[in-house]
């Protein structure tokens, strides 16, 4: 019976002929299968070996077969299998032909295939690069195999080491050190960055995370590159007849806003915002500002920050006390009871900073209280005084465009961190300086906006409809606030809109082109730039406060604590603004108390196990409850 070699299915199968008919056969397999086989795709006819013995002894006898002498015997031209075996062996038979043909179909590096059983040696040159490219994949094998072993060892090899935080943000993942972190990380069973942070690869938790975020957001570097010195401003300013002074935290070294209370010669009073100025110095396109514009805004975290600008351009515009700083300022002047704005204007101008006020230490001075008691002894006793009144008419006057009374008694966090410790203050959001502070903000944002607005010049504003806030060039009303229209511009040392709304002021006083035009592009791109990079920073700084808040727990050893509902099954401890999911939590009102047992936490993956005990007892009238922003969501969410 006559046997044959062909192709089926892009394999070499052998089977014996039960009978031909032109171009086609019908064969028997060695499984016993019969099939239809064209006659095209038949490469060989023998009568022995038997057709279930050809292929399994082929395999064997091509293993021994030299593919290098294979290929120098080989002829330059394309040719059939069958004369090469003829020249390899000699006259071959079916066997050997066979086996041939089997080292040819699997040296695809040395022969290319051009038709069935036809091939064509590759050029010498073809043929060493495929070479040496395969011995690289296989000393890179051999390399991931081995950096993974010492993983599982505990050991970290150097190269892992110095990428290990890119690998974790940004991985070539054809490369050795992925592969074999991958590897690693399958032989014992634990993620990247635990295994990463096992090794040894960040010296602490805190490093993995800061690590992580710098690799993403600043693949060059935190440092600044050598820069020129900050320039004054190119222009003459006026000296400001009222002393300012600022109000910030103790750990604020960007100050950005003063405030001033001048007496007119009427008995009038006159209130000036001043906001420093760097956009009188940063030109823009210059090497600073091209800084600025990629950073976009200052990173902030609890006991570190991250700043859009250089120390040595942030010094001689930040507020500073003792000195005259540039500013641009807006004043706001007050009818006879102080509470209504009769009058407004703004200007660039020197203004003399005569103190930084620190809240974290007046708080307990400045005092609703103290603010009533005109014998009561404060900093800049008739100044706060003036500005409390017109801070209560102000918020009054928003409060009745929102609809609603903001809410009070609100708690906010301070991180102070010193090393690896961290001390964690509570304060009231609403205590009188803070509200002095955020009041005369929005007004400055409010009233530049509406100049902006008023003389057709684009600038980047905030809107909130239906609690979604969004940026545009053109005013919206920002209905949180109870304002018409509300910029980003108090804030142009730590925010790239904030500088850029600047520029557009000044050039508008300056009776000036301003920089962007109405549907500039480029603004377009700020704000897009911006709002990402926003974003991203935003939610870094979370993941921080969340870390420190979870080596605070750690710190004080606390098992049981009471926490607030924010909203749904979403609690926040009292004592730290550390965030839970309570799956276990009854349906409860926004505030209210509880108490809880923290069963875990994970400085790593940042993560929190605790279980609903029971109701806590109902804290005092004025205790420090939601802050603003939990009390915003909860709000929006009824």
């Amino acid at each position: 019976m006559t046997n044959v070699l062909f192709e089926e299915d892009g394999g070499l199968k052998a089977g014996s002929v039960l009978s031909e008919a032109g171009t086609s056969l019908q064969v028997e397999h060695a499984s016993g299968k019969r099939s239809k086989v064209k006659a095209a795709y038949v490469l060989l006819r023998f009568d022995s070996p038997a057709a279930t013995e050809l292929l399994p002894a082929a395999q064997t006898m091509s293993e021994d077969i030299d593919t290098n002498f294979l290929w120098e015997c080989a002829p330059q031209d394309e040719f059939g299998f069958q004369d090469l075996a003829a020249e390899y062996f000699g006259k071959s038979t079916a066997l050997e032909a066979t086996a041939v043909l089997l080292r040819l179909q699997g040296s695809p590096i040395h022969f290319h295939r051009k038709g069935r059983g036809r091939f064509r040696p590759a050029p010498a040159e073809t043929v060493r690069l495929a070479l040496a490219a395969l011995e690289r994949r296989r000393q890179q094998e051999l390399a991931v195999e081995q950096y993974a072993t010492q993983m599982t060892e505990g050991v970290l090899p150097e190269p892992i080491a110095a990428r290990a935080a890119m690998l974790l943000v940004r991985p070539d993942k054809q490369s050795i050190e992925f592969k074999a972190l991958e590897r690693a990380s399958e032989l014992t069973h634990k993620l990247a960055d635990r295994l990463l942070m096992e090794l040894g690869a960040f010296e602490s938790s805190r490093a993995l995370h800061l690590e992580r975020f710098c690799t993403e957001f600043f693949g060059r570097g935190v440092d600044f590159p050598d820069l020129p010195p900050a320039q004054p401003p190119a222009i003459d300013l006026p000296v400001a007849e009222a002393q300012a002074f600022s109000i910030d935290d103790s750990t604020t070294t960007e100050i950005d806003d003063a405030l001033s209370v001048l007496r007119l010669p009427d008995g009038r009073l006159r209130v000036g915002v001043h906001i420093a100025a760097p956009a009188l110095g940063i030109p823009i396109g210059g090497p600073v500002d091209a800084i600025a514009h990629d950073r976009m805004s200052t990173v902030y975290m609890p006991g570190q920050k991250i700043t859009m600008l250089p120390e040595a351009t942030i010094r001689p515009y930040s507020l500073d006390a003792g000195g005259l700083r540039p500013a641009l300022s807006l004043y706001v002047d007050l009818d006879e009871t102080g509470t209504a704005i009769v009058n407004r204007f703004s200007r660039t101008e020197l203004v003399h900073i005569a103190e930084n006020l620190r809240h974290d230490l007046l708080d307990e001075i400045v005092t609703e209280a103290a603010l009533v008691d005109t014998q009561a002894p404060i900093p800049f006793a008739e100044e706060l005084r003036a500005l409390w009144h017109l801070t209560l008419a102000l918020s009054a006057q928003r409060e009745r465009v929102r609809g609603k009374p903001e809410p009070r008694f609100r708690t906010d966090f301070t991180f102070y961190v010193d090393g690896e410790d961290v001390r964690i203050v509570q304060r009231r959001r609403d205590a009188p300086l803070d509200r002095i502070v955020a009041e005369m903000m929005i007004l400055a944002n409010s009233e530049w906006g509406r100049l902006l607005a008023d003389h057709a010049t684009p600038g980047v504003y905030r809107s909130q409809a239906a609690g979604r806030v969004r940026m545009s060039t053109h005013p919206l009303a920002h209905q949180g606030l109870g304002v018409e229209q509300y910029t980003w511009s108090t804030s142009p040392l730590r925010r790239y809109v904030d500088l850029t709304n600047q520029r557009q002021i000044i050039a508008l006083l300056a009776g000036e082109k301003a920089p962007y035009s109405n549907n500039d592009a480029d603004l377009f791109s700020i704000i897009s730039a911006f709002d990402a990079r926003h974003a991203a920073y935003g939610e870094f700084q979370t993941r921080m406060e969340r870390f420190w808040c979870l080596r605070w727990v750690a710190a004080q050893s606390l098992r049981r604590a009471q926490a607030v509902v924010v909203r749904d099954d979403l609690v926040r401890l009292v004592d730290a603004p550390l965030y839970l999911r309570l799956a276990d939590l009854p349906t409860l009102a926004p505030g209210r108390r509880i108490e809880i047992d923290i069963l875990s936490t994970d400085e790593i993956d940042l993560s929190a196990q605790a279980r609903y005990v029971g109701l806590a007892e109902t804290p005092a009238a004025g205790a420090p409850g939601l802050t603003a922003d939990e009390a915003a969501e909860a709000e929006f969410a009824e």
